[in-house]
């Protein structure tokens, strides 16, 4: 009986062994391709919210790190990457954070040049109700491409917000919650990156210790 246990326990030490040296073997031989992907669906994101034509710089190697919860909806470093044209600054693509949508917080892109003129957002995570709050999506609804170009006067802008809140932006049909939040925070994000050239030497770079 004792044999037979110690048996069984060196078959499956010698199975965990086994498994474990393949699943690390696989790890390390698919990472680069994994790596690869990940990096080209970053910058597809990015090529939809800051069109490629304003810049000629490698924006995904240009990233910084921006901390401000009132803006950015919660006090998490949130990444920026800057465009330059001729080593000018000229827009960016900030992360942001909508807290508010129906079901929770929606996780967001938004590109914008630095004189308030929003560039393009994406909705890049959240759990709004589907076939309401999910039209915020670009494979539901074209709803997110009307930001496309829309200058933000100022905080004080009334005109960037839902319609029913005296706004230019169409709400849903049974669900003003979703796009309001997205409106209000497109709005604080863009109004953010328009004072950012000033405290780009003061910006953490990403990958730095504090991330």
């Amino acid at each position: 009986m004792i044999e037979a246990i110690r048996k069984n326990a060196v078959t499956l030490a010698a199975f965990a062994v086994i498994t474990t040296g393949v699943t690390a073997v696989v790890n390390y031989v698919t990472k680069p391709t994994v790596e690869h992907q990940t990096a080209l669906q970053q910058k597809n994101l990015l090529d939809q919210v800051v069109p490629t034509d304003l810049y000629d710089n490698h924006i995904q190697q240009e990233c910084y790190l921006v901390t401000d919860a009132l803006a950015l909806g919660n006090d998490r470093p949130h990444h920026l990457y800057l465009a330059r044209k001729g080593d000018q600054p000229v827009a960016a693509a900030l992360e942001t954070t909508a807290p508010d949508g129906y079901s929770g917080a929606i996780q967001m892109l938004v590109g914008a040049d630095f004189h308030g003129k929003v560039l393009g957002v994406r909705v890049v995570e959240h759990h709004e109700t589907p076939g309401l709050g999910d039209k915020i999506e670009l494979r539901i609804s074209d709803w997110i491409n009307s930001f496309n170009g829309k200058v933000i006067h100022g905080a004080d802008d009334k005109n960037f917000a839902v319609k029913k809140d005296g706004g230019e932006f169409d709400q849903f049909t049974g669900a003003t919650i979703t796009p309001r939040a997205v409106v209000n925070a497109t709005k604080r994000t863009a109004l953010l990156i328009e004072t950012l050239p000033a405290k780009l030497a003061s910006l953490p770079e990403c990958g730095d210790a504090n991330e």
